[in-house]
């Protein structure tokens, strides 16, 4: 494996949910309401070349938890992320390149039957070569942001002369993920 990602072997990694972290943050009036999705599933397949490396991940729309009850249970209706309709959140990498010292995987994400293409910032967070329970684990961390209106989410963008929920989503992950096989 090339001096980018050291002692991470070549394979299919699955994510570990209960090691990983899916996080969002968007402004509501002055503040910024935090939350994360609790149930989601993914694996990266990491190739001799990272270049050729990719990763798909699917979110269980409806574990969104920010703390609130009353405001999650809006969030899964027709005026936010419509889990009746559409009920999970996709990922799917379309390339990873190197730019300078970091990297940069793009792929489509697809909300609400929307798909845009996006850019996540990685942060290779190291590997275990003998893990939990013995099987290698590795790392990453991201960070992008989206626009949720471009998904056709566009509840409370604009009430009067005030913006209630900001269109700006940013997103930040804490992935873990073990070998498979």
């Amino acid at each position: 494996m090339p001096d980018a990602l050291p002692g991470v072997a070549a394979g299919t990694w699955v994510i570990d949910p209960a090691h990983s972290n899916v996080a969002f943050a968007v402004r509501h009036l002055m503040s910024k309401v935090r939350g994360r999705f609790t149930a989601f599933e993914g694996q990266l397949v990491i190739d001799e070349d990272p270049a050729r490396s990719s990763a798909s991940v699917s979110i269980d729309m409806a574990s969104v938890d920010t703390g609130n009850e009353m405001r999650d249970n809006h969030l899964r209706t027709r005026d936010f992320f419509d889990v009746e309709q559409a009920p999970k959140m996709t990922f799917t990498s379309t390339g990873l390149r190197q730019d300078g010292g970091r990297w940069l995987l793009t792929g489509d994400l697809e909300i609400r039957d929307v798909t845009k293409g996006v850019e996540i910032e990685l942060e290779f967070l190291g590997v275990d070569p003998t893990g939990v329970q013995g099987e290698p684990r590795v790392g990453f961390g991201g960070r992008t942001s989206i626009t949720r209106s471009d998904f056709g989410i566009d509840f409370g963008l604009v009430e009067g002369a005030k913006i209630v929920v900001g269109d700006k989503v940013e997103i930040e992950l804490e992935i873990e993920a073990f070998l498979a096989g």
